[in-house]
């Protein structure tokens, strides 16, 4: 496995070693051990999710103030450009944004640590995306923050689609007054 920083060093890709030939390929999309040793930390998932999304489908930017959830995502069907938000306040990277485009092709994975919004928007028809998360989902501490933020500006790739959102999505918060970590 191959563990690589982005432009937030805690935000790291992760690229597993791909074996190939005319039958196809077998990676090891997740071992524990490794996973924890690379990062030089425990962490203990405990919910894995799955999403289908449609070409242009955006998700995000989310995260839960209370219970706050590491994820660990990749795509097996399709293509996403991938977004997490340092929302620690005691971080130099606060209120940055680092994004990485992952799919089935590439077999990169993203890690985004507790603490940091996450978001992606769907960049081929019928894409698959999963993860694994450090906590269980609650509803009640789940907060979303605008995707089109202009503090954060982040650089969607959407080369004139017209992003699809849920209603959650469209309601998000500015980056100004959302709720931060410590």
């Amino acid at each position: 496995m191959k563990l690589t920083d982005t432009s937030i060093p805690d935000v790291k890709i992760i690229e597993p070693r791909v074996f190939g030939d005319s039958r196809g390929f077998f990676y090891e999309s997740y071992n524990h051990r490794a996973f924890c040793d690379a990062l030089g930390t425990n962490v203990d998932f405990v919910q894995d999710n799955h999403s289908k999304s449609g070409l242009g489908v955006l998700r995000g930017l989310h995260y839960q103030i209370k219970q706050p959830q590491a994820k660990l995502v990749r795509v097996v069907r399709g293509r996403v450009f991938d977004v997490a938000v340092d929302l620690r306040r005691s971080s130099p990277s606060f209120g940055q944004w680092a994004g990485e485009y992952l799919s089935a092709e590439n077999f990169r994975q993203m890690w985004v640590p507790a603490g940091f919004a996450h978001g992606f928007v769907v960049l081929e028809e019928d894409t698959e995306f999963l993860y694994k998360a450090s906590d269980y989902y609650a509803p009640e501490h789940e907060r979303t923050i605008q995707w089109d933020d202009a503090d954060l500006g982040i650089d969607w790739p959407l080369d004139g689609i017209e992003p699809l959102l849920s209603e959650k999505d469209r309601k998000g918060n500015a980056f100004a007054s959302a709720e931060y970590f410590g």
